[in-house]
């Protein structure tokens, strides 16, 4: 098998690989349906995230079951799954919360840019659809793998509620999806925080009703001002900044909430700023696990079509064009093809 390795900065290759097997009776081995280039991806492929050695690469899947491991009980052979980037057994406290994301036996899945994969605690991470869905739907399906139920809980950690004003901050799948999730969600004002035009579109697409272009102090005034110098009772922080954290607590009403779904680079928070912003924190790895479900039927029965934030289709072979479009900003997020 050949799969996607990342041996530094820009450096990505598609080269042979070992095949995936059954290594524990909990595991699961699928056959990559498709695949795709995360933002996160970015921070490690220009340098800012460091690497230890050449490192298997993708967290994103869903695909068919080719075997299963002898404990395995949920899925079998020949079911279509959606699994989530981080693994969980489904049972443990943490899990048992809402928070399968902090699993007490998680792993960060990695090595999902190739044909086939191993899924550890099958059982508890991947979730089978009642049918083999249409082809067409693999793009929306794999969504709600990570980026979808990323905005997701960046809309749920951020208390949105019907009737409610909610600003996005960030513009890349993540950010675009929060929209989605809010207006899911029944949020009636959504202003999305964006300087280009493609995204734009696909934001008010998706249900922004507002977009500012300015950032940092200034798309803050901007956004008091559109709130009648109050804020917005949600914020979805998107990016994982300094300056896209700051930004998402000034434009937040006192009282209001922050969901924070951008891994953090650099972040740090002034105790003092935070306790005069008197807002609600709430964020973190997704918990796309406690999601899965509902997404997937969403998505199924045709209420939402996150498929969309795919504007670049290659083959998996050419994933390292997919890297260098989403890096130079050509493509919002690249859907790989086996």
């Amino acid at each position: 098998m050949r799969g996607t390795v990342l041996y530094g900065p820009g450096d990505v290759r598609f080269e042979d690989r070992e095949d995936p097997r059954i290594e524990k009776p909990t595991d699961a081995v699928i056959r990559i349906a498709a695949t795709c280039v995360c933002g996160s991806d970015l921070w490690p492929y220009r340098g800012l995230q460091p690497i230890d050695g050449p490192t298997p690469m993708g967290h994103e899947y869903c695909g068919v079951v080719e075997e299963v491991g002898s404990a395995v009980r949920s899925v079998k052979p020949g079911q279509f799954v959606v699994g989530s980037f981080a693994t969980s057994d489904n049972t443990c406290p943490n899990c048992l919360h809402g928070y399968q994301s902090s699993c007490v036996h998680r792993e960060f899945m990695t090595r999902a840019q190739a044909p086939m994969l191993r899924v550890p605690l099958a059982d508890g991470t991947l979730v089978p659809t009642k049918d083999v869905p249409p082809d067409d739907l693999a793009p929306s399906l794999l969504t709600t793998s990570d980026v979808l139920g990323t905005g997701w809980f960046a809309a749920d950690a951020a208390n949105v509620k019907p009737g409610s004003t909610v600003v996005v901050v960030g513009d890349g799948a993540v950010g675009l999806l929060a929209v989605l999730s809010a207006k899911q969600m029944g949020a009636e004002r959504i202003i999305a925080m964006s300087r280009h035009e493609k995204r734009q579109r696909l934001a008010r697409e998706f249900g922004a009703t507002d977009v500012v272009t300015e950032r940092g102090d200034e798309g803050v005034a901007r956004i008091v001002d559109m709130t009648n110098g109050i804020g917005a009772d949600s914020v979805l922080e998107c990016v994982g900044t300094p300056e896209s954290m700051m930004q998402a607590v000034h434009c937040t009403r006192k009282g209001g909430c922050v969901g924070y779904v951008g891994v953090p680079h650099g972040v740090e928070l002034k105790g003092e700023d935070l306790f005069f912003a008197h807002v609600h924190l709430h964020g973190g790895p997704a918990p796309v696990r406690r999601y899965l479900p509902e997404l997937i039927d969403l998505v199924l029965n045709g209420t939402i079509n996150p498929g969309k934030v795919f504007d670049l289709v290659l083959p998996l072979d050419q994933v390292a064009e997919g890297y260098r479009a989403m890096d130079e900003r050509r493509a919002i997020k690249t859907l790989l093809r086996p």
